[in-house]
């Protein structure tokens, strides 16, 4: 089993790493979003840009999945399928987030956040 101080180094490395991404947010859009601004300016930056310029309640409902899918998809999560007629990437469960728990589950996505954008 790890040790506590091992555990404790790993989270002030993540909350360090996290910062660097808030900075990038910040410098990019003047603004931090919070973790669903994130999704989906992901899920925009892998799907593209809408030529319309607008996206429905739902479609920003689909680049928040996509982002979350293309996320977990580097921890074996999820495999990408392939895109649709009309470019929409799709992925297929590989197996079940084992975390449980809001805390780490927000964990597990800010690690796979921080490794997206190369912090």
């Amino acid at each position: 089993m790890r040790s506590f101080a091992f555990l404790k180094k790993i989270m002030e490395r993540i909350v360090e790493r996290w910062r660097n991404v808030e900075a990038l947010m910040v410098e990019r859009f003047g603004k931090l979003p919070d973790m669903e601004g994130i999704l989906y300016l992901i899920g925009i930056n892998e799907v593209g840009v809408n030529p319309a310029g607008k996206f429905t309640k739902e479609q920003k409902q689909d680049l928040m999945h996509v982002a979350v899918c293309t996320l977990l998809s580097k921890e074996g999560y999820y495999e990408f399928t392939g895109r649709d007629g009309d470019g929409w990437p799709h992925f297929r469960m590989i197996k079940q987030p084992v975390e449980q728990g809001l805390l780490p589950q927000e964990i597990l996505l800010k690690k796979c956040v921080i490794e997206y954008f190369g912090m």
